[in-house]
């Protein structure tokens, strides 16, 4: 079960005080899905671990709002120019998670954050769609997310050396949800050659295998 809490948070950029729910405690049931995606009883914590200004659209996690948050005057122009303006866009349920997770993707894109970040915010993106239900947004941001963890594993400090298996085949199984077979083989046969350790990352040259040659949903 997910508990919330109202917090009171001050924007950076506007100054503005809004009132925000932040999550205090929840819990996870039947494992996670082969991207990594793990689901809470009841309410779902992901549209609740960030946040989002509603006079500017400034959006980030609790931390982003305190003092030490990076706004330059650069990050500042971009959220008046680009996301204030698509707050005044009608939205009949309101602002969901996978918008939340966008801007907060755009904002951190625009302080120059590392592409790791960036494509850990578009991958719960994707999963925040899965729950609402949008399968052409979910594709969207599998494959921005895809991107994103390419580029931060070409980067030669962006990814510890004893993370690069994982997220080679993260990226493959991206890619496979996307319906691109060829493009997730090809980095699904790529996780071997990451592998530092086969006794504890055994499991991830498993569920490289078992994707590339007969795809299921969950991990045992």
């Amino acid at each position: 079960m997910t508990t919330l809490q109202q917090i009171e948070l001050q924007c950076p950029v506007c100054e503005s005080r809004f009132r925000s729910q932040a999550v205090i405690s929840t819990n996870s049931f039947g494992g996670k899905r082969t991207d990594f995606h793990e689901r809470a009883a009841g309410t779902q914590p992901l549209p609740y671990l960030v946040h989002m200004c509603d006079q500017c659209g400034y959006t980030g996690a609790e931390r982003d709002f305190t003092e030490e948050a990076d706004v330059t005057p650069v990050v500042r122009e971009h959220v008046w120019t680009e996301l204030a303006p698509s707050l005044t866009l009608p939205r009949p349920t309101g602002i969901v998670g996978s918008e939340k997770y966008e801007f907060a993707a755009k904002v951190a894109e625009w302080q120059g954050l590392e592409p790791r970040h960036v494509a850990d915010l578009l991958l719960r993106a994707a999963w925040c769609c899965v729950d609402e239900g949008d399968v052409e947004a979910e594709r969207y941001f599998r494959r921005k997310a895809a991107w994103a963890f390419e580029r931060s594993l070409d980067a030669f400090d962006g990814v510890a050396r004893e993370e690069r298996a994982v997220l080679t085949y993260l990226v493959g199984e991206l890619w496979r949800r996307v319906g691109d077979a060829g493009e997730a083989r090809a980095w699904f046969d790529r996780v071997p050659g990451e592998v530092v350790d086969a006794a504890t990352q055994q499991w991830v040259l498993d569920a490289a295998r078992q994707q590339r040659d007969c795809p299921r949903e969950w991990f045992g």
